[in-house]
C-alpha cells in the first residue's frame, strides 16, 4: 500500500488514453476523478480538449509538475507510452486493468519507477459506491497491494 499512498500523494496527474467518446470508461473515469477533486489532465493524440480540459497529444508534452500518469491506453501501446513518460521524468505509473499485459508489466518492473497495476484507481481515490464495495471485497479476499 505504500506504493499506492505515494502515487496518491502526488498533486497533479495525467490520464493517458482518455477516450473522446463520453460513453467509454476512460472518459468516465477521467470525469469522475476530476469530480472527486483530482488535478488531472487528459492525454490523447487525437483530441484538443476532453470535457473542457486541454488535452495533451503525448506524455512528452506534459508540464513538468505532472508527476503521475494513469494509463488507459490500448495494451499494445502502453509500453511505448510508459517509456515515453519515464523518459519525460515521470516516475509514478498506474496501469489500469485493460491497459496491462504480462509482458508490459515484466518490462516496466525492470525500470526504476513506482509501478501500480492490477488495481483500479477508482478504488483508491476517494472511493464511493461500487468502487468502495470492490475495495472492501479485495481487502477481504487478499487482492489489495501489500
Amino acid at each position: 500500500m505504500k506504493d499506492v499512498a505515494r502515487f496518491l500523494s502526488l498533486e497533479k496527474y495525467a490520464v493517458a488514453g482518455v477516450s473522446r467518446d463520453p460513453k467509454k470508461f476512460g472518459q468516465q473515469m477521467f470525469k469522475e476523478l476530476r469530480k472527486k477533486g483530482m488535478d488531472v489532465v487528459p492525454v490523447n493524440p487525437r483530441a484538443d480538449t476532453i470535457d473542457g480540459v486541454r488535452c495533451y497529444n503525448s506524455v512528452s508534452e506534459l508540464p513538468s509538475d505532472i508527476r503521475g500518469v494513469i494509463f488507459m491506453t490500448p495494451k499494445e501501446e502502453t509500453l511505448s507510452v510508459a517509456r515515453e513518460a519515464i523518459a519525460h521524468g515521470v516516475k509514478d505509473l498506474w496501469i489500469q486493468q485493460g491497459a496491462e499485459s504480462k509482458s508490459v508489466i515484466e518490462e516496466l518492473e525492470k525500470e526504476d519507477v513506482n509501478l501500480i497495476h492490477n488495481q483500479c484507481i477508482m478504488m483508491f481515490w476517494k472511493p464511493n459506491g461500487i468502487h468502495s464495495i470492490h475495495r472492501f471485497l479485495k481487502k477481504i479476499f487478499g487482492g489489495l497491494p501489500a
